[in-house]
């Protein structure tokens, strides 16, 4: 876990300078808090709430790579929070919007396992940004495939 927020804050340091001349297309660090609804395989749906803190690089044309940590909680559960570390490659389809896939391991409480999505961005000016995004994850130790439907607000600094 160190690991992976140390790894998280050097890549944020590293893009300092591109945070501090203010990016306006789109990239950059970003931040979100999210709900949405959660359901293992065969299961009931629960709600979830939780947030995720990433930054997006642009890789040439509409393109772009990111990388982000998040942390969500199913509202129902005892359980704690499930952390996850995840990588997201994607194209800005407009100016204003972004289309991208996701992976990554979700890791805490519960089952571990590595995931799969896809969302939507849409930007509300320079720094502000809504999005609708889904995931997939594969719950190691036999236990049932869990998924998320999320919809969050965030800005970008």
């Amino acid at each position: 876990m160190r690991l992976v927020l140390f790894s998280l804050a050097a890549s944020l340091a590293v893009a300092a300078p591109a945070m501090a001349q203010g990016e306006t297309n789109g990239m950059g660090a970003r931040f979100d808090v999210h709900t949405g609804a959660a359901w293992n395989d065969g299961r009931s749906i629960q709600g979830t709430v939780g947030a995720t803190l990433g930054y997006d690089i642009a890789t040439g044309g509409n393109t772009f790579v990111g990388l982000e940590e998040s942390v969500d909680k199913v509202l129902t559960s005892q359980d704690k929070a499930r952390f996850s570390t995840t990588a997201r490659l994607g194209v800005k389809a407009t100016p204003n919007d972004k289309v991208y896939g996701l992976a990554g391991y979700t890791y805490g409480a519960g089952p571990n396992g590595a995931h799969i999505g896809a969302g939507v961005e849409h930007s509300l000016g320079q720094q502000y940004f809504t999005k609708v995004e889904y995931r997939h994850t594969f719950n190691e130790d036999n236990a049932r495939d869990s998924n998320a439907a999320l919809v969050g607000v965030g800005m970008r600094f």
